[in-house]
């Protein structure tokens, strides 16, 4: 019903930039919230920056200032630009999307995008 396509990730030098990007196929589905995740090796996955619907934005704390999310809702993709990125950045880092199925909010997730940081 709902698949998620990321790209984007990488290797990076400490300080350096990258930009992941997520479009959704939902047709006929309201996208309540999209955004992104991380998971580093032996740790829980964590909120990285999402934003909702009506534009409300939500950060780590350990990444603002330097992650900013953008979204294009009528092509349903977000953007995640990551500048000054650090070693402990590395991670998977995956989509999500929360979507309204059938008036259930519905949780979806991306593959997973390697994204390291060389110190």
């Amino acid at each position: 019903q709902v698949q998620l396509v990321e790209s984007g990730g990488g290797l990076v030098q400490s300080g350096g930039s990258l930009r992941l990007s997520c479009a959704a196929s939902a047709s006929g589905f309201t996208i309540i919230i999209m955004g992104w995740y991380r998971q580093a090796p032996g740790k829980q996955r964590e909120l990285v920056a999402t934003t909702s619907r009506i534009g409300t934005t939500r950060y780590l704390d350990s990444v603002k200032g330097r992650f900013t999310i953008t979204k294009d809702g009528a092509k349903n993709t977000v953007v995640l630009q990551m500048n000054t990125l650090k070693a402990e950045d590395t991670a998977i880092y995956y989509c999500y999307a929360l979507v309204d199925v059938n008036d259930a909010a519905t949780p979806y997730w991306g593959q997973g995008t390697q994204v390291t940081v060389s110190s």
